[in-house]
This record gives C-alpha cells, structure tokens and sequence, in this order.
C-alpha cells in the first residue's frame, strides 16, 4: 500500500469524520476528493516521478492534502521544519534538489529571505485553491509502496542535516506495528498538536488514526491553554505529546479532568519518572513512554498499552522489530549491560540521500545503528542511558546523563534538568547540570550534593550548576544540549 490510500482502508463510510480542524469537520469522502485534486494539480503543473517537493505550513487539513497528494503524483514530500533559521532552510532545499515549494500566503511573505529559490514556489492563496479544485483528470505514474515517498532531514547535531530516505513501505510497516501494538480503534480521536513535520507528529498522530479511520482533531501548534481546554473537551480519546508538554500541563492545572482521554503518549525525548506519576496521580491517565527516530519511520519501541508498564523504560520493540544492544566491536551483550541500541525491522530506512558514506556507517549488517546508550532487563525491557556521543567520562568512570537527570528530577526544587560533561584539567571531563527551578526555589548546591549521595555514587554528582529559566529544545521536544556551553 502507498501511503496516499491509506484513509481507504476502513473508509468505506466516506462521511465518518477524518478531521476536525477549527470549526470545520473534514469527512473521509472530502478527505479523498481534496488529496486527488492537490495530485492532478501539482501533476498540471509538471511535477514528475521521483521529484522533491517542499511542504510548509502549520498544522491544517492543507499540509495533509499537499502530502498525500504529492505522494499520489509519484512525487517525494519534503516537510520542512518551520522553526529553522533561513540560511537551515535553503541549505535544506538545495541539498534535496527540490522542484516545488509549496506553502501558504503567510508563510511566503517571508520568503524574502530567499531571493534565489532553485524551485518553483507555489502559494496556496484562494485563486490557487481554485485552480487546484478545478485541476483536470491526470493519469498518474505506477507507483510501487517500496519507492521512497519522503525524505526526513535529521536535526544535524554535528555538521549539515542528513536526509533519511523512507519508503511507503517504511511509512506503513510502522503504522501497521503500532496498530498492533495499540489496538486503538475507530471510535478514537487523536489530538494532532505535534508539529505535522516532524515524523513523530506525522506517523503516529497522522497516518496511524487514518489508517485506522480514526478522527483526528488538528490545532495550529503549541499553545498549552488551548490545548488543555481541547483535551478538557471530552472529544480526545489519544494524545501524543513530547516531555515539555507534560510538564507545561501539570503547571498548568492539576485539577483538570480530561474525560474521553485514553492514553497519553510520549515520545522525542526522555520523560522525568517523577512526571509520569505525578500525570497518573493528578490526572488519572497513564503516560506511555516509547522510542523512535526519524531513521525509523519513527517508533520503534513502546510500553505496552494493554500490559506491564515500566516507568523509566521505553519499553519492548513493536511488533515485527527487533532490538539488540551491541558493543563497540558490534557484539551482543547481555542483559544490563550499557552499549549502543541497533533495531531493524520494516520502518528502517533505505538510506541517507547523497550520503554513502554516513549510510554505510549507520546501517551495517541488515541494523540501524541508533547512537543511543541502552540497556535491557531480563524481560526484554529497554532503558536509554544516553546519547553515545554525549557519555561523560569523568577520571575514567563512564557516567550515563539520563541517570543523573533522573536523580536531579527527584529533588523538590528542580523543575527539569540536562546534563553534559564539561572539560577538567585533571579529570577530562566533570559533570555539568543544568537545572530550570521549580517556581519559588533555588536550589542550593550543597544541599543537593547531599541530597544526590544518597542516589548516586560520587563521580556522577555534578560539580558544576547552572541554573536557568528553560532549556533549548527542538521542534521535537528533544533538549539540545549541543546548545549547553
């Protein structure tokens, strides 16, 4: 299956609603009728098999269509990440080789930033809503659900972003593993408030109710009253959000009642213990924290939904996955061990766009090399211990950043905290913690010292603090400690 039928699937009622979006509902007839013309159009307009096209907007039912549509016309989709910087951008567009650009009006005012676009930019203003809805019958190219359809631009921690290539197959084999893993069903509405760009907003928020022939209810973005009074609603049966979100929320309101929510779900970076109970206890609803990357389609483990939960765990890979930690030499450890996670399974990628090199080095031996620290239990449970590429070695002694963030999260005055290794003359490195207070404290160094001794061994209490009002985060939720100086 191509993802651009993936609404077919149980929408043999046309009317059941797809999409809720403002206060206009988008049933699954419309939903069909709006991706075939966004796909003549953009075939009108030359788009040929296999050409990249820019996506940029907000949430909306329009970024759907634009997607879906592109994927009907043979096209690649190219979903751009609003929140980049413009030189980020036009890097971006010309690494990819983009044909189109295809955006809203408000977005495109700002495109003077972009004087030479190597594309053609097509703005969705009325007259061009027009000539879409009229766009004649066009005979689209075959296309087969192994063929890339998007490509994902990792974040780019160290040099210029990758683009990871991921097929129709890709796409699916991961919203049918979570279908499996979820048992969600067609009465369910998910709340899609992750930005639609990034690959956990669309895979798990888009393309799994669809395929499903689930509601899904759409906000703009991030705004923590608004959404709060959507999920108080008592329509939000599903609603995936990333750490931040969580906290913002128990800020927000502990006495809130969410009446139809389910699950909620957590995902693009680690989440606090300390959050997941404090969520359970004020608002009765269980976090489900998982795992993915955008090199995965993204999801690649979860905590069962209908089972064992453990807090602190990602949980068990989905269905029709595999997990495994390696060593440095590539070999199997045991359980409780820290190495690296590989995971394989059909959601992996097929490669990194004009990156042999970096495609070699990440997929080896039929894996998908995460760079992520790991461990399991003996139940198959997986816990993250960090980024590789993030471990502190402290006068020899390995220290894992998620386990003294965890321990930090403990104490009463720390709100959220992120730790990195900072240089020592003697040591190498020591560890450095950054700490966002909770309202009305200050922690204090020496108190948290002893307060730590009790969790941690003495080389993983950090020696440096520093205190501030937020951390720098992604689009994705993710804490960029490359930003931590």
């Amino acid at each position: 299956m191509i993802i651009s039928e993936i609404h077919k699937r149980t929408a043999a009622g046309g009317e059941n609603t797809a999409l809720v979006y403002q206060d206009k509902k988008v049933g699954y007839a419309e939903l069909e009728h709006n991706i075939e013309q966004y796909a003549r159009y953009l075939c009108a307009k030359g788009l040929q098999k296999g050409d990249r096209v820019a996506v940029a907007f907000p949430n909306s039912p329009e970024f759907i269509y634009t997607y879906l549509g592109i994927a009907r016309a043979g096209g690649v989709a190219l979903p751009l990440n609003l929140l980049q910087a413009p030189q980020e951008l036009f890097f971006i567009i010309v690494d990819s080789g983009a044909r189109f650009f295809i955006t809203n009006p408000a977005i495109g005012a700002q495109l003077k930033n972009f004087p030479n676009l190597p594309l053609e930019l097509v703005i969705l203003d009325e007259d061009r809503k027009k000539d879409i809805e009229a766009a004649p019958p066009a005979d689209f190219p075959p296309v087969k659900s192994a063929e890339v359809c998007t490509f994902l631009y990792t974040s780019g921690t160290t040099g210029h972003p990758k683009a990871a290539m991921l097929s129709h197959d890709n796409l699916m084999g991961d919203v049918v593993a979570m279908d499996k893993a979820s048992r969600f069903g067609r009465d369910d509405n998910f709340l899609a408030v992750l930005p639609m760009f990034h690959s956990f907003g669309w895979t798990v928020c888009v393309l799994l109710p669809l395929y499903l022939g689930c509601t899904i209810t759409i906000l703009d973005n991030f705004m923590p009253k608004e959404m709060l009074q959507v999920l108080s609603g008592g329509g939000i049966t599903v609603f995936c959000g990333v750490p931040s979100m969580f906290t913002v929320l128990l800020k927000l309101s502990r006495k809130a009642a969410f009446p139809a929510l389910k699950f909620a779900i957590s995902g693009g970076d680690s989440i606090s213990g300390d959050i997941i109970k404090s969520f359970e206890k004020d608002f009765g609803i269980p976090i489900i924290e998982g795992y993915g990357l955008s090199e995965a389609s993204p999801v690649v483990c979860l905590n069962p939904l209908h089972g064992v939960r453990k807090v602190k765990s990602i949980g068990i890979p989905l269905p029709g996955m595999e997990a495994k930690i390696v060593d440095d030499e590539d070999r199997d450890l045991p359980a409780g061990e820290v190495g690296e996670l590989v995971v394989r399974g059909p959601n992996v990628m097929k490669g990194y766009y004009n990156r042999e090199e970096e495609t070699a080095q990440t997929l080896r031996g039929g894996w998908l090399f995460t760079g992520d620290l790991a461990y399991r239990d003996e139940e198959g449970y997986v816990f993250i211990a960090g980024r590789k590429k993030e471990l502190i070695i402290t006068a020899g002694f390995n220290v894992y950043p998620r386990e003294v963030e965890e321990a930090l999260a403990q104490h009463p005055s720390v709100l959220e905290a992120a730790v990195i290794g900072a240089p020592h003359p003697l040591k190498g490195e020591v560890v450095k913690a950054y700490i966002v207070p909770q309202e009305g404290h200050t922690p204090d160094k020496q108190e948290m010292f002893r307060f730590l001794k009790e969790r941690l061994a003495n080389y993983k209490i950090p020696e440096e603090y520093v205190i501030t009002t937020e951390l720098p985060r992604g689009v994705g939720g993710k804490v960029l400690k490359r930003l931590l100086d």
